[in-house]
C-alpha cells in the first residue's frame, strides 16, 4: 500500500521517517519514533489514511 502511493517502506526509523505504523508489540521502533518525534499510526489509522 505504501509503495502504491509513492512511499517507501523502511526497516529502520530516522528523522526522515514520515510515519511508523505500530502494532501491539511494536518494540524498539516505536520507542525510536517517539524519541525522534515521528508520527505513529495504528494499522487502522494507516488504512483510513490510504482510503482518503
Amino acid at each position: 500500500m505504501v509503495k502504491a502511493r509513492g512511499g517507501r517502506a523502511s526497516g529502520s526509523v530516522s528523522k526522515q521517517t514520515s510515519y511508523v505504523v505500530a502494532g501491539e508489540s511494536a518494540g524498539s521502533k516505536l520507542a525510536k519514533a517517539q524519541q525522534l518525534g515521528v508520527a505513529v499510526l495504528t494499522e487502522t489509522e494507516f488504512i483510513e489514511m490510504c482510503e482518503e
